[in-house]
């Protein structure tokens, strides 16, 4: 009795084990997937979506840009800060995100920058 007792036991872990060894690996293969759906597969991007609190993708959605120009987010920022004035029946909370956005886009700007300064520097050979 003791040794099929053992046994059951013995079974009910390895298939608890598998379980938890297959649920970790789609759970890597989902937030590796995440990660490659925010856009910001490189280290420098990654950290600053965590220091504004919104990735690139929310970023633009929010100034409603497209590409990083600097003339089409400061006239998307003006607009949209001016319309969320609490002082006109604006949100502040709206206005606030409005501010990360243009910060977090400036900090990819910051970034890209710095990468096309990185690359004109490698020598050639």
């Amino acid at each position: 009795m003791a040794k099929y007792l053992a046994q059951i036991i013995v079974m009910g872990v390895q298939v608890v084990s598998r379980a938890f060894a297959r649920t970790l690996r789609q759970e890597f293969a989902v937030s590796r997937a995440a990660a490659d759906a925010r856009g910001g597969t490189g280290h420098c991007s990654a950290a600053a979506s965590n220091l504004s609190g919104l990735s690139l993708q929310e970023a633009q959605q929010i100034l409603n840009v497209s590409k990083l120009s600097p003339e089409e987010i400061q006239k998307n920022y003006e607009h949209l800060f001016k319309m969320n004035d609490k002082y006109v029946g604006g949100s502040f909370y709206l206005q606030s995100k409005v501010v990360r956005a243009k910060e977090r886009l400036e900090e990819e700007q910051k970034i890209q920058a710095q990468e096309d300064r990185e690359k004109e520097q490698v020598p050639r050979m």
